[in-house]
């Protein structure tokens, strides 16, 4: 091969930025490849992937496919027409893809069918629960990836169970953490907790975004009623997701949680911003997936709002809850902000610099 392989990272949400920019990064000044950033598009606020392209420092996508915002079915689709399209057109050697959102799975299907190989980047994560969408992302992904690469041993072991080759998984450790180090001088000089008057370790951080907690309005009240419960004894600072407020104010429940005095909505954060709240907070209170993760690393308890999780370790760890809106008064009673403990093997910071490797063997394997 008389150029060098092209590798299409692929992004989608947000928290793809987290996972891809270190990726990136570690990437963008090799001589053995080309990475290519491609951007599907999946957001609700455009404006929010150039917040985080900034943070971590990305140049502007070498392809944006712009799908946009849409059913289940609406994201495949389109992420399926257009990556398809880019491939025909300027195929690359290698894709990788990161997570489980829908345009993980769609651009992992266009490359397998075209003879693309394709990476996996935190790959072996699961809940056990198939009416979450991105299980079934998580699932049929690793099974059509070449190269997983997988968090913590508990993803290798459930690969294993589901009959994927051994010599297709590397445990790398946890990308998450490396944008956290990548990131940490700035997050901790950031002014966000204090420009809003929250005082370390005196208020909690609200995450909520997911179909199963704000798309039932009875769910969603509920929840509002515990977080306004919640906010009576301890401020809670809210990062509203744009599908979140447009659900609260439908539901009527976006002016409650916006007059009660313990409770400050905020528009969507970057990832500085975001991190900078969190990093000073006694507690987390998500649906999320990453931010389970996070708080695991800095050892801040986190109540999350779900009936299980893909990330058990967090769970085994100790630092991390599962819960439902009618027990999340009385878990948040029961938390102590804790001690950092010994993170989980490899959440180190240097899963880039060990994925960037791993590519490579593989990469250049091929390329003989």
């Amino acid at each position: 091969m008389n150029r060098r392989p092209r590798i299409d990272l692929i992004v989608a949400a947000r928290p793809n930025y987290m996972k891809i920019g270190p990726l990136y990064r570690a990437l963008r000044d090799a001589s053995w490849c080309e990475p290519r950033l491609v951007d599907a598009g999946q957001h609700y606020d455009p404006e929010m992937s150039r917040v985080f392209r900034e943070d971590f420092g990305l140049p502007e996508p070498h392809a944006a496919l712009g799908v946009g915002s849409g059913s289940h079915a609406a994201q495949t689709a389109g992420v399926l027409l257009a990556y398809e399209a880019r491939c025909r057109h300027d195929p690359p050697d290698w894709i990788v893809v990161a997570g489980d959102v829908n345009a993980t799975l769609s651009c992992a299907l266009v490359a397998a069918k075209l003879g693309i190989p394709v990476a996996h980047l935190e790959a072996g994560l699961r809940s056990g629960d198939r009416r979450m969408p991105e299980e079934i992302n998580r699932v049929l992904t690793d099974q059509l990836a070449s190269l997983l690469w997988t968090p913590s041993e508990d993803a290798d072991q459930n690969l294993l169970r589901e009959g994927i080759a051994p010599g297709r998984i590397e445990c790398v450790g946890n990308i998450m953490i490396d944008a956290f180090e990548l990131m940490r001088g700035r997050i901790e000089a950031d002014g966000t907790r204090a420009a809003l008057g929250l005082r370390e370790g005196a208020y909690a951080v609200v995450t909520l975004h997911r179909p199963s907690n704000v798309d039932d309005p009875a769910t969603l009240a509920r929840l509002a009623d515990a977080l306004c419960a919640v906010a009576d004894d301890l401020p809670l600072a809210f990062p509203v997701h744009p599908r979140t407020r447009q659900r609260l104010i439908v539901g009527k429940l976006y002016t409650r949680l916006a007059a009660h005095s313990g409770i400050t909505l905020l528009e969507p954060l970057g990832y500085v911003a975001f991190m900078n709240l969190v990093l000073g907070a006694r507690a987390v209170i998500t649906d999320s997936g990453g931010i389970q993760e996070e708080t695991t690393y800095l050892g801040i308890p986190c109540l999350t709002l779900r009936d299980s999780t893909e990330r058990p370790i967090t769970l085994i760890q100790g630092t991390n809850r599962l819960t439902d809106p009618a027990g999340l008064e009385s878990a948040m009673r029961e938390l102590s902000r804790r001690d950092r403990r010994d993170a989980p093997p490899l959440w180190d910071g240097q899963t880039a610099p060990r994925v960037a490797a791993s590519l490579r063997r593989k990469v250049c394997k091929d390329a003989k």
